[in-house]
């Protein structure tokens, strides 16, 4: 049938819908927030440079996290298929390969912002569609193993773009080995972080040969797991920031990880359940200790 004028607008809306929703939006938080703990880590105030902290933020949600998104939809449009049949490509409101070079076009684009920013976060922008790539696509798919696949996104969108945040800030210099030592053990706490996110398609993924870790240690020991990982990363934190002399930043930590505590004991009763309520309040807990810990090391 011949597309008439009334139903030509209507079909456009759609498709621009679903390409916004291949970047899922929603996602964008964590590396958002990583980068703004870096730069309050760096003690350089933001309104210095205030279109460096704009694009950055934009760089590490919208673009780069954002690229990472269409590309996982788009390699995992079989899985989708199964587990969420509603999503836009195996909808086929994402029609033909038009994901594909979605992926590939927000991919450039990405490198180019970076570029424009400068030498350092041109190569972080690299590390991140690499690993962005790496995670979902062959040959490597890292996703296919949890322990690799939680390990690169938890080192992209946390210690990446938290160690970006502070050397755009300071013009690109070698920031604090402190600001080294908060990332990593936040990147470490995000491995567990993104184990929660693997609950909802334990069935689709076993089906598919996809070794989460639910899948490969079962969702009691999985969600144990997850549970120390996002704990003990932060414990560690704690014992720095005494260390560094900073008590009242590491009382209020402390604070966080007992109230995260009492909900992990509710997530590990019913994980599959419980997952996306932890998300929105053990997960907010964590990562207002990222930000208060960076504050904690800012000179």
């Amino acid at each position: 049938m011949i597309k008439t004028e009334s139903t030509a607008p209507g079909w456009q809306r759609a498709e621009w819908s679903a390409l916004v929703e291949l970047l899922k939006p929603i996602t964008w938080f964590p590396p958002m927030w990583a980068f703004a703990c870096g730069v309050a880590s760096s003690g350089v105030s933001p309104l210095e440079q205030p279109l460096v902290v704009v694009l950055g933020i934009l760089l590490a949600g919208p673009m780069v996290c954002g690229a990472s998104q269409v590309v996982n939809d788009w390699f995992d449009r079989h899985v989708d298929a199964i587990n969420e049949p509603g999503r836009p490509i195996p909808s086929g409101r994402v029609p033909g390969r038009q994901g594909l070079y979605f992926a590939i076009a927000w991919t450039l684009l990405s490198l180019a912002l970076g570029a424009w920013l400068g030498t350092w976060v041109l190569v972080a922008t690299v590390i991140g569609v690499a690993l962005a790539w790496a995670y979902s696509a062959p040959p490597l798919r890292l996703k296919l193993n949890g322990w690799w696949g939680n390990a690169a996104v938890g080192f992209s969108y946390e210690g990446l773009a938290w160690v970006t945040g502070a050397a755009v800030m300071i013009g690109g210099a070698m920031p604090d080995y402190r600001v080294f030592l908060l990332a990593i053990l936040y990147s470490i706490g995000a491995h567990g972080i993104m184990t929660l996110n693997d609950f909802k398609s334990v069935d689709g993924d076993r089906q598919l040969g996809i070794r989460t870790l639910p899948v490969q240690l079962g969702v009691t020991r999985a969600v144990k797991l997850a549970c120390i990982t996002m704990a003990l990363p932060q414990l560690f934190v704690i014992g720095l920031l005494l260390a560094w002399e900073r008590p009242l930043h590491a009382a209020v930590i402390v604070v966080f990880v007992l109230l995260q505590l009492a909900a992990m004991a509710r997530l590990i009763r019913r994980p599959r359940e419980v997952a996306p309520w932890y998300n929105g309040t053990g997960v907010l807990l964590s990562v207002l200790g990222m930000m208060v810990s960076a504050f904690a090391v800012a000179p």
